[in-house]
């Protein structure tokens, strides 16, 4: 079997889908000169609450201020701990040490590669031994699949703990028929480029069903705004979403449901074809998942890349390197027992190129040339 051309994410076969309506909203945008918090933001935002069911969508800057502005309307700063599994991105704990916090590292399930809840509750006591406030827990739905949201909250509803889910790869997945963004007391999300639903630049949105943290939110991006305009009630940022990404999601968001089956699709075919040669990955019950990745555990990962490389097959390593390992973060405090899972699996993640334009042919191709290198 040839080669074919195959890219690890395809935005441009999804660009070229749609290029002439993109092409208009933008068109719109520039005739009305509204660039910042013009109507389509507003736009955007409403069916972003009608696909959720979230009360309130507000969009941002990006997903990591997502992130900060919650931590923010909380009131989360010097001696909190915010609670984040080590195997993620670094804006998941970023946010809390910009804000003088202290990420406080918690395991993960190496099934399903999100938090386990037995490595957070075990964190809480240790936490408040150490002089901290158990503030936040930060659960990351990795790669496209809800984290155990009820046993999450349960734990921190037990111990007055706020739940802020980040699901910036996880938009458009559900829970128990729940759609993320319901999740938690508050859920954010990234509209990076690469994510499943990605604008031409930055983008992310925060929801909740709290009306107050709502007013709160909306506030603090807006440069902690009050009824006036330059009558500045708190501390806040700007982080407003452009208007012209607002105009280019609006018309990704009217096709992402086909996507999302699409990617379900590659998903079910990959894992048909590679169970028995590799680890693949699991859901949880009651999840779907948007495979924002398509995750392998592999033995001998440098030797099985290599070999892929040389075939044409793109993969990609998330996370090299735990959090808790990271040189601007080991400092930081973890669970007893460090985080094993964590650190182990950083060794051995392997992802394969996964995006709804992945056709059969080469879906086939990149099986083939999976086997051949395991």
């Amino acid at each position: 079997m040839s080669a074919p051309a195959i890219q690890f994410i395809d935005l441009a076969a999804q660009q070229a889908k749609i290029r002439t309506k993109i092409d208009a909203a933008i068109a719109r945008v520039l005739d009305h000169g509204q660039y910042i918090m013009g109507p389509e933001v507003r736009e955007f935002e409403a069916q972003l609450e009608d696909y959720t069911g979230a009360t309130h969508a507000l969009a941002c800057a990006n997903g990591t201020d997502a992130l900060a502005v919650v931590l923010m309307a909380w009131g989360v700063g010097p001696g909190h701990a915010v609670f984040v599994p080590s195997f993620t991105y670094v804006a998941s704990a970023e946010v809390a040490g910009m804000l003088g916090a202290t990420p406080f590292f918690v395991d993960v399930h190496e099934e399903t590669f999100n938090i386990d809840p037995a490595s957070f509750e075990k964190a809480i006591g240790e936490a408040k031994e150490q002089g901290l406030e158990a503030s936040v827990v930060v659960p990351v739905d990795l790669f496209g699949q809800p984290a155990d949201a009820p046993a999450i909250q349960k734990i921190a509803d037990a111990h007055g703990v706020k739940v802020m889910v980040d699901a910036a790869q996880s938009f458009g997945a559900t829970l128990h028929n729940k759609r993320v963004g319901t999740w938690g007391h508050a859920t954010t999300t990234s509209f990076f480029p690469a994510k499943p639903l990605g604008c031409y630049g930055d983008g992310g949105a925060i929801f909740t069903n709290d009306d107050d943290l709502a007013n709160v939110i909306n506030s603090i991006r807006l440069h902690g705004k009050g009824s006036e305009k330059y009558d500045n009630i708190r501390i806040g940022m700007n982080s407003r979403l452009d208007t012209i990404q607002a105009a280019i999601l609006k018309e990704k968001l009217a096709i992402f449901p086909e996507e999302v089956i699409a990617r379900d699709r590659v998903a079910t075919r990959y894992t048909q074809a590679l169970k028995d040669v590799a680890r693949t990955p699991k859901l949880i019950d009651g999840a779907t998942s948007v495979w924002a990745q398509y995750t392998l555990i592999v033995e001998n990962r440098d030797a099985v890349q290599a070999k892929c490389k040389k075939a044409g097959v793109p993969t990609m390593v998330y996370y090299p390197m735990a959090l808790s390992q990271q040189t601007g973060y080991k400092h930081y405090p973890a669970v007893s027992g460090g985080t094993p899972v964590s650190d182990n699996l950083s060794g051995r993640v392997l992802s394969l190129p996964m995006h709804p334009y992945l056709g059969e042919e080469e879906q086939e191709y990149i099986i083939k040339v999976a086997c051949d290198s395991l």
